[in-house]
């Protein structure tokens, strides 16, 4: 009873933990991008 129960369990959390563990490699992967460079607007320093 409780092997199946375990067993029902760990098919139902499967695709949870696959679309966490695709989540925390895409943000991995996102991270080891180097960033754009901003627009030159961004970058100037407003003077008033």
């Amino acid at each position: 009873m409780a092997k199946a129960l375990a067993l029902n369990v760990s098919n139902r959390l499967q695709p949870i933990v696959a679309a966490i563990l695709c989540l925390m490699a895409a943000q991995l992967i996102t991270a080891s991008c180097t960033p754009e460079p901003a627009p030159y607007a961004a970058r100037v320093a407003i003077i008033r």
